[in-house]
């Protein structure tokens, strides 16, 4: 199980000041924590992130540099930190200089060689976080992100964009039928843009996201001469997809979704993003199509995206007038995901099983 997620934080100029006149902290008076650092690990810690920190500390143990000098500022550092309910679950220090050119130093990887041999760990949700390039070198080489703090990224920003990262996906499909380009952000501004070729369509793709509170581009063209089931069957199942990709493993999300009346007409929505497809939907149209839309591609467009979405859907349409039959089953869908999506920090998988699938 990859469950765990680790930060490898780097020492001075991250977690505290670095003093510019020698760069080593080696005495209290020079001992400073950086602004915010405390308020900003203790949302991580909340978000179940486990801390590493990982220093170059430069000539450690020479006359230089004494190691009593060192323990006793690292000491307190972590005493002041442990006082606030902040601990490390590593701590990984490279003692030599440039010169040694050793395996251990920053980018290099021998320090964080027995993490990159374990497989208990989420590498995708795991970062670097450190103020110099060598810690972005060092993320690069092992393969994960890398969050540098400066002053247009202080501690807030860093913490807020591992907490809450964009859930985003951008996918491509191509037959010989339709020809669809596809993105998602499920946490954007919601700006559509939406060209299917079939207008009452675009209408209702618009309405999920406008609904669902979420950012949808579609670029489609298919085999219209035909008729409108391939390309609104293929982008019910790239819109799934897209979903599916961004939501990740889930976590977090409340998972389930909702009743919307339009006029005098009604639609259900039921929502389970359990990871597993299935669909039943209940209605009927009065009329068989809306312009070049037909009516029967609902259920069928509904069914295609639960299927790559894997979301378990029951939906039920009533009325009279088939339009907004059609426009309440797309609103109230936009409802149920906005519902379903919304995720809470901190919290677990929504399921007693631990996984969504």
């Amino acid at each position: 199980m990859q469950d765990n997620r680790y930060l490898f934080i780097d020492r001075d100029g991250t977690l505290i000041r670095e003093p510019v006149e020698d760069f080593q902290v080696d005495t209290l008076e020079k001992l400073e924590l950086m602004p915010r650092v405390i308020p900003a690990l203790l949302d991580l810690k909340k978000a179940d992130y486990l801390f590493v920190m990982i220093t170059n500390q430069d000539g450690l143990g020479t006359q230089a540099f004494p190691r009593p000098d060192f323990d006793k500022c690292q000491r307190k550092m972590l005493d002041i930190l442990e006082s606030q309910g902040i601990s490390f679950a590593d701590i990984l220090i490279c003692p030599h200089l440039p010169e040694d050119k050793c395996n251990c130093r920053k980018p290099s990887l021998g320090l964080v060689e027995k993490y990159l041999v374990r497989t208990d760990w989420n590498r995708e949700m795991s970062a670097v976080i450190g103020d110099r390039d060598t810690d972005m070198q060092l993320a690069d080489k092992m393969g994960i992100p890398g969050l540098k703090l400066d002053n247009e990224n202080p501690w807030e920003i860093i913490t807020n964009r591992l907490i809450n990262p964009l859930r985003q996906a951008r996918i491509k499909r191509k037959t010989k039928e339709t020809d669809i380009s596809l993105e998602v952000n499920l946490d954007g501004p919601g700006k559509n843009d939406i060209n299917t070729g079939i207008g009452f369509f675009d209408h209702m793709l618009d309405q999920i996201a406008t609904h669902g509170q979420f950012s949808l581009k579609v670029e489609a063209r298919g085999d219209l001469d035909v008729d409108a089931h391939h390309t609104v069957e293929d982008i019910g199942l790239v819109l799934g997809s897209a979903m599916s990709k961004a939501l990740g493993s889930r976590q977090g999300i409340e998972r389930f979704g909702f009743c919307l009346p339009m006029d005098e007409s009604m639609a259900f929505t039921l929502v389970d993003l359990s990871g597993r497809p299935y669909f039943k939907f209940e209605g009927r149209f009065p009329e068989h199509r809306i312009l070049t839309f037909p009516s029967d591609m609902v259920a069928h467009f509904f069914r295609s995206f639960s299927t790559t979405l894997g979301a378990s859907i029951h939906m039920k349409a009533e009325g009279e007038n088939t339009h907004h039959m059609i426009e309440a089953c797309f609103k109230c869908m936009g409802r149920a995901l906005k519902q379903a999506v919304t995720r809470q920090i901190g919290q677990r998988i929504a399921s007693t099983k631990g996984v969504l699938t």
